[in-house]
């Protein structure tokens, strides 16, 4: 019994002196973690572990904040540790409130760059961080990166998506029309005679917001002036806005007004996107990124697209970068900013933009499911011309792209007639497009 007692007396000694090692081994492990983190507060800093870093993005695209939010999903699959935002501001608004708060040290972190001149403005100006070294962009095409390539030579953002502008057409109205798509340029005026015989309202186009005009023209121009013939040798200087070409592609524009809904003066943007879409009007003339946005208002709205033929038979889809993403240059998270601008170049990030933006990819090879997208796609390789609006005529104060949209809506007003708005675009071009000073 003795030795008993012996033996449970030791086991129980054992017992206790593993239970006092235990929880000493605690406490030092406990007063070491709280030190370090007292040392972390004492010194103004805070834990990775416990607190994201946080980006913001500022575009002009209010309609895609859900598409983004799969976006930042997706970054944040193998980025958790950085906080995105993404927080549009209305088109028309953009460029003044981001110019504002850039000017004033602040802004997002990273915004949409305006394509070429208008956006390479704030990178002259210092508010745009270079990203010349940044990991992915060599895989796009010299052409798309020149629009936000600097004049110092360095890269300041990261192409997006490429748009094209064309006509939409409605598949059920040219069928009961017995109405094939126009391949030559007296197709198409054939096509827009016998929808207004009928009734129809051809093309929904209306000239109240004036950058719809300076597109329309970029649409409809080359089936004038015969594309990339006229083109090339405008941006050479060989041919300016005086040239009798440019003065038709203007006459022309005023010929189509009879096309047009009625008081298409008051009409903006949304009235001719829903005269489509709510199939009252059969042509719209716009651009690829309405895709998803037509889909949304009527997802049973069967229709395709044709290239502008011209009158020298050629086919032509006007095209251009719509935007790149950029790095504040005041941003206190240029790192962060980094990491996401470099998921931006990855396959993962295209297959995923093609499928919920409905758009083009800027990023080679990469392919669309769906059908109308894919066809255009295809038609912007092919037959694609510059939208020389955009990349060349963006300078000056006013744009000569500005220019020609004031001139346009006196002309649909009865103002001016098509000589004197190529007169007034030349003359402002003479002054900031560097091929035409004299």
């Amino acid at each position: 019994m003795k030795k008993s007692n012996k033996y449970l007396f030791l086991f129980m000694f054992v017992m206790l002196f593993t239970l006092i090692l235990a929880a000493c081994s605690d406490d030092s492990e406990d007063t070491s973690t709280n030190s370090n983190a007292s040392d972390s507060k004492d010194n103004g800093e805070v834990s990775e572990a416990t607190e994201k870093v946080k980006l913001t993005i500022g575009s002009w695209r209010t309609e895609d904040v859900a598409k983004y939010e799969k976006v930042i999903a997706l970054f944040n699959e193998t980025n958790p540790d950085i906080q995105v935002e993404f927080s549009p501001t209305k088109n028309t608004e953009y460029n003044t409130v981001l110019n504002t708060a850039l000017q004033a040290g602040e802004g997002p972190d990273i915004f949409h760059l305006r394509p070429y001149a208008a956006g390479l403005k704030l990178a002259a100006a210092g508010f745009v961080e270079p990203i010349t070294d940044l990991k992915g962009l060599d895989q796009f095409s010299d052409d798309y990166l020149a629009a936000s390539r600097g004049e110092d030579g360095k890269q300041y953002g990261v192409p997006l998506n490429i748009s094209s502008t064309q006509f939409f057409y409605n598949k059920k109205i040219f069928a009961d029309q017995g109405l094939e798509v126009p391949t030559t340029w007296d197709e198409f005026i054939e096509v827009n005679e016998k929808l207004l015989a009928a009734g129809i309202t051809p093309i929904a186009m209306g000239t109240k917001e004036s950058w719809l005009l300076s597109l329309t023209h970029g649409i409809v121009g080359p089936g004038v002036v015969d594309g990339n013939a006229f083109a090339d040798k405008l941006v050479t200087g060989e041919r300016d806005f005086t040239d009798p070409a440019f003065v038709e592609s203007i006459e022309v524009m005023n010929d189509l007004k009879k096309y047009f809904p009625a008081n298409s003066e008051g009409l903006g943007m949304e009235d001719i996107r829903t005269l489509f879409a709510m199939e009252q009007a059969a042509m719209f003339p716009l651009g690829s990124w309405e895709i998803p946005v037509v889909n949304e208002l009527n997802a049973d709205l069967d229709y395709g697209f044709f290239p502008m033929p011209s009158k020298t038979g050629n086919q032509t889809v006007t095209t251009w970068v719509d935007g790149s993403f950029a790095i504040n240059a005041n941003s206190k998270n240029k790192e962060a900013a980094k990491t996401f601008l470099e998921f931006l170049t990855t396959k993962e990030f295209g297959e995923l933009f093609v499928e919920e933006f409905k758009m083009i990819s800027a990023l080679p090879g990469i392919t669309s499911n769906d059908e109308l997208l894919s066809e255009l796609s295809k038609a912007v390789e092919t037959n694609s011309t510059p939208y020389y609006w955009v990349i060349n005529f963006v300078s000056g104060d006013p744009t000569t792209k500005t220019v020609l949209e004031t001139e346009l809506q006196g002309m649909y007003l009865g103002e001016v007639t098509p000589a004197e708005v190529a007169q007034k675009v030349q003359e402002n071009a003479e002054i900031s497009f560097e091929p035409f000073k004299k």
